[in-house]
């Protein structure tokens, strides 16, 4: 079995349908806390937390979407 095979066949797939998704949800989950936080506090420095919550989650998602988007992009042109 050589190098790209292994890749191809074992190392994409696992992250495609392992790693991505949880990263994923981990940032969804941040965004998710972080809103709740934002509109159900009544201190003002929990709803700033909240609010740092919410842009991270967002910003995590919106990297991990282009990231990911230009690396399966890299393997289409790879693979033909």
């Amino acid at each position: 079995m050589s190098f790209s095979e292994l890749v191809y066949s074992h190392i994409v797939p696992f992250v495609d349908q392992g790693v991505i998704p949880l990263l994923y949800a981990l940032a969804f989950l941040f965004f998710l806390f972080g809103v709740a936080r934002l509109f159900f506090s009544y201190d003002d420095e929990k709803r700033k937390d909240g609010r740092k919550f919410a842009v991270w989650g967002l910003l995590g998602l919106v990297l991990i979407f282009s990231i990911w988007g230009v690396v399966r992009l890299f393997l289409s042109i790879l693979t033909g």
